[in-house]
């Protein structure tokens, strides 16, 4: 690209820190979590959410269980402020619940903001003011002192307003562009918000580092973010917490590295929605947390309940890849992916063991409300003998031999390929049903007598089989050492050339009542097998019909 020289670092590195973080390789207890999906998520979409959209989202949120909650800028808008009222005023709000509103640094909106806060018991109010060197530069044109000047103000009108009001409210504060100010710059402004504040263990502060815009790798916001834990004013009484954007794709990432990095608490959104290219995605970063065995403190076992609401208030689409929520998070197309995880499910079944290591499945997509069914094997042209096996099998409880199943699986890829599309469950099912089971043309089965004969053989089975071939029916007497026997000997006295005929059965449960399935394969005179199922009420009409299947469906590819 030709216009690289126009850009360069705008992300300013802290004095040398100790980089404690990088000595720890987990997240090992959950952050303090707040959704700001009804504030920051809200105004970054085309068409914001109306007042039951909203209500019906913050009923979400609760479910969830998230336990703070920013509710918007109520003195910025009629509908944000008739919102917040609506929650007081309808009794919306659990006691354990605190509701957080933000506000600029000027005194007719902090006072409507607590004005709008009038019957909250437990809320935060959020004051910002932006510190980066752009902003003090190019939008404000002030000095630093002046633009401390403008945080220490806010705060103490905080302090005022809140006596005035007979309110005791927590407070926030936030160098707004953090990621684009002078770490000590960064700390210093803090800490003369909190000399007013004068936080208590019991009444903590919360100071949030935003990456209003991502300008960095996530490491150097760590060291940022490790620079002010270690260093500010009254740690024991102040909650340091992260509220990153994904402008560089790194939300996550930074969260996660924060986190490790000394902060206490999160501010995101449900799939990362947020302005550009949105807020961390909260869901990604507790899910993450999960997949490592600790407990995220919030609940999306019902995932797609989830995204369907979502999608549903916001108008926005969760992508189909998007980690643990997306419609294709845990499908497996591949055929060696399908083999693999059908081989790992089938190992946790038999071993049961204490953790959950299926190969290609970071989590059990059950436990996100995911079938494996239905949304772990996929079936499309990619796909391999594995997982058709496993999807016939776990979905409808055929227990396709091993070497039948590349025969099948072939056959299916087939058709998906000709059609160019993926094929349903019932699809995959409908075709193996079609073409596998009790296959009766163009030899058609009518009818089979058996007798043991004396005059031959105590042992031998005389079979008279009547078919069906070129619209004219025949018998055929034959014997054999069995009935199947019998009637193998039979189609070969007919003129059929087969040999090394196997045979595996087991019993299908359809509600009530049980079926016999019979598989048969036999080799042919140019060396190929052929394949069939039989499906009946007992087990000798079973296997007959897979055997008369594997002959038709040999007959049929001539």
């Amino acid at each position: 690209m030709k216009n690289t020289n126009k850009y360069t670092r705008q992300y300013y590195l802290p004095p040398k820190t100790e980089m404690k973080w990088t000595k720890k390789d987990y997240i090992d207890k959950a952050p303090i979590w707040c959704s700001v999906d009804l504030r920051d998520g809200n105004q970054a979409l085309i068409t914001p959410m109306s007042l039951d959209e909203k209500i019906s989202f913050y009923k979400l949120l609760l479910e969830v269980g998230f336990k703070q909650i920013e509710v918007g800028f109520p003195a910025a808008s009629d509908t944000e402020y008739t919102f917040l009222r609506t929650l007081v005023e309808q009794n919306l709000v659990p006691d354990d619940v605190t509701i957080q509103v933000l506000t600029q640094s000027r005194e007719h909106i902090i006072r409507k903001t607590f004005e709008a806060l009038k019957g909250v018991k437990n809320a935060i109010v959020h004051l910002y003011n932006s510190t980066s060197v752009a902003q003090r530069e190019q939008v404000f044109r002030k000095s630093k002192k002046e633009i401390i000047d403008i945080a220490v103000e806010g705060a103490k009108l905080f302090d005022d307003i809140a006596k005035e009001m007979g309110v005791d409210y927590r407070y926030e504060y936030s160098p707004e562009s953090f990621t684009g100010t002078e770490p000590e710059f960064a700390l210093e402004i803090c800490n003369e918000v909190l000399d007013v504040w004068k936080p208590t263990p019991e009444k903590k502060v919360i100071i949030n580092l935003p990456v209003t815009v991502e300008l960095s790798m996530p490491h150097v916001y760590a060291n940022q973010v490790e620079f002010i834990s270690d260093n500010i004013k009254y740690r024991d009484s102040v909650e340091i917490s992260l509220h990153p954007h994904n402008d560089r794709g790194c939300g996550v990432a930074d969260t996660e590295l924060g986190l490790l990095a000394g902060a206490d608490r999160v501010e995101g959104t449900l799939f990362g929605n947020g302005e550009r290219t949105g807020n961390v995605d909260i869901i990604t970063v507790a899910m993450n947390m999960y997949s490592q065995g600790v407990e995220p403190g919030l609940d999306f076992s019902n995932m797609p309940m989830i995204v369907s609401l979502y999608e549903k208030v916001t108008g926005m689409q969760v992508n189909m890849r998007s980690p643990y929520s997306g419609k294709l998070v845990f499908a497996a197309f591949s055929g060696s992916h399908q083999d693999a995880i059908a081989k790992g499910m089938k190992w946790i079944d038999e071993k049961h063991p204490e953790h959950w290591t299926v190969p290609y499945l970071p989590i059990d997509p059950k436990d996100v409300g995911r079938e494996y069914e239905t949304d772990v094997i996929r079936i499309n042209s990619q796909s391999g003998k594995g997982g058709i096996g496993y999807l016939v099998e776990t979905r409808y409880g055929y227990k396709i031999p091993k070497k039948m199943s590349e025969d099948v699986g072939y056959t299916i890829k087939g058709i998906s390929d000709r059609l160019h599309k993926e094929l349903t469950a019932d699809e995959v099912f409908d075709n193996f049903l079609n073409l596998y089971v009790n296959v009766n043309a163009p030899l058609e089965l009518i009818d089979y007598h058996f007798q043991r004969d004396p005059d031959v053989n105590v042992k031998d089975i005389r079979v008279s089989l009547t078919v069906k071939e070129n619209g004219k029916e025949k018998e055929i007497i034959a014997f054999g050492n069995g009935r199947l026997d019998a009637i193998a000997n039979a189609l070969r006295a007919n003129g059929l050339k087969f040999s090394d005929l196997t045979y595996e059965e087991h019993a299908l449960e359809q509600g009530s009542k049980s079926q016999a399935v019979s598989y048969v394969s036999i080799k042919l005179e140019d060396g190929s097998v052929s394949w069939g199922t039989g499906l009946e009420d007992d087990i000798i009409a079973s296997s007959i019909k897979a055997l008369f299947s594997a002959v038709n469906r040999f007959l049929l590819s001539k």
